[in-house]
């Protein structure tokens, strides 16, 4: 398997995507092609001890990069020589698995898009990341960032893809599928979810899916649903939200165990789990987010990524490669295309 990865995308690039494939391609055997600015990649390497290219890692020089304030529309135009379009290029044309990049999200989905191609059947491509909830279960936030506007077909079309992945990724074997909104009732939000809640039921009743009405944010890290269904601001907000939560009790936390000698001693009894704990809610962990809908897996990293989130990034790319989730998605969205006719 070989995973592409954009070595100049992200605040802490080149250093952070460099030395996150190294230790990729060490801990799971996966060959990865760093693509970006081939001094720059050479000089990571030189600073940590590293003399020549490790085994399964190989060097693809692109001499431009994605600026995080270019327009997302013209990327692939004015920017053809970058490591991002590069890379989504070679993704394209079949020289890699999965291509995984911490830049521009705009520009990411623009470039897989129109480079890679969606699925067809597809109108927009969903970022939507699974987070860990309190009942040991993921839930997946569709959309969480790629489309700040939608429709409600859209937002059906969420639902949809991302039940799919639940079910083919995930394991689950009937996600229960919730809409973001303010209130539990059918009536609560705006036109948007009023109009969207009436297609997912529509869906639920023709057994596209398994639609359980809206769900409260609160709700949501809770584990009451495997898939919230958003438009991507709602859902970015969202997921900044349980991120920034979850920073502020590991802080409190950390204040309250060096309070005293006895709270100290408290913490070495505790430790173990609360680091699981910590883990359980750090973004790094997790490591990337799919771009649901695009044909070929293209990994979203977080832009404030290090070495430990591109290598668990690098994971989601395999698990992603793995899985064949866009055939199966293909095959489920034929036999949802002939049900809606019926």
């Amino acid at each position: 398997m070989k995973i592409i990865l954009d070595a100049m995308g992200g605040d802490l690039a080149p250093a952070a995507p460099v030395l996150g494939a190294l230790e990729a391609a060490k801990t799971w055997g996966v060959e990865i092609m760093l693509v970006g600015r081939g001094e720059a990649i050479l000089k990571v390497l030189k600073e940590n001890g590293l003399s020549d290219l490790p085994e399964g890692i190989e060097i693809c020089h692109a001499d431009d990069v994605v600026d995080m304030h270019d327009d997302p529309a013209s990327v692939i135009h004015k920017r053809k020589n970058s490591s991002m379009v590069v890379g989504l290029k070679m993704l394209a044309d079949g020289k890699g698995d999965a291509f995984v990049s911490a830049g521009s999200t705009g520009a990411l989905l623009t470039g897989a898009t129109l480079l890679v191609k969606r699925v067809k059947g597809i109108r927009r491509a969903a970022m939507a990341p699974a987070m860990p909830t309190k009942a040991g279960t993921k839930v997946i936030i569709a959309d969480c960032g790629a489309n700040a506007e939608c429709t409600p077909e859209f937002l059906l079309q969420f639902g949809l893809v991302a039940s799919a992945y639940a079910k083919n990724i995930l394991g689950v074997p009937q996600p229960r599928v919730g809409l973001l909104n303010i209130g539990t009732e059918d009536s609560k939000g705006t036109d948007l979810q009023r109009q969207a809640y009436a297609l997912l039921q529509n869906a639920d009743a023709k057994g596209l899916l398994h639609f359980t009405g809206n769900v409260e944010a609160r709700s949501v890290p809770l584990g009451e649903v495997d898939v919230v269904v958003c438009d991507g601001f709602s859902g970015n907000v969202l997921l900044k939200s349980i991120e920034g939560t979850a920073m502020f009790m590991g802080s409190v936390m950390k204040r309250m165990f060096k309070r005293n000698l006895f709270s100290k001693l408290g913490y070495l009894l505790c430790r173990s789990g609360v680091q699981d704990m910590m883990k359980l809610l750090d973004y790094r962990e997790i490591g990337g987010t799919q771009f649901l809908g695009i044909k070929k897996p293209v990994i979203k990293a977080h832009g404030a990524s290090d070495a430990l989130a591109f290598r668990n990034a690098v994971r989601q790319a395999m698990i992603a490669a793995e899985g064949n989730f866009t055939a199966q998605l293909e095959a489920d969205l034929a036999v949802m295309k002939e049900q809606s006719h019926d």
